[in-house]
């Protein structure tokens, strides 16, 4: 952990890259358990609707402004992978990508 963005936690992980089965071809990295339960003990009073909490995400050479999401039924947070970053990183489903998030 450190503090690259002014009052961010930086975590950084690697993980595979998932399409969620909906119609939205929506793609997902799931944080690890241990970094989502840390993030969930200090900022889940900062959690908006669904769980979600502001974030600053990097894979590769890009970065983005997003939102990470609690996920109840597997105790984790997921991030979502835009499109746009899909296509510059060359992203698909099943690549295992680093991840730099800020919380």
């Amino acid at each position: 952990m450190d503090t690259e963005f002014t009052g961010k936690i930086r975590f950084e992980f690697t993980a595979l890259v998932w399409q969620h089965s909906s119609s939205g071809h929506w793609h997902f990295v799931s944080l690890p358990e241990d970094s989502s339960a840390e993030i969930r003990t200090s900022l889940q009073w900062q959690e908006e609707g669904w769980g979600r909490l502001k974030a600053r995400a990097r894979l590769g050479k890009t970065d983005w402004d997003t939102a990470i999401w609690f996920d109840t039924r597997h105790n984790t947070y997921l991030l979502p992978i835009k499109s746009a970053v899909r296509k510059t990183e060359k992203i698909v489903p099943g690549k295992e990508v680093c991840v730099t998030i800020w919380v």
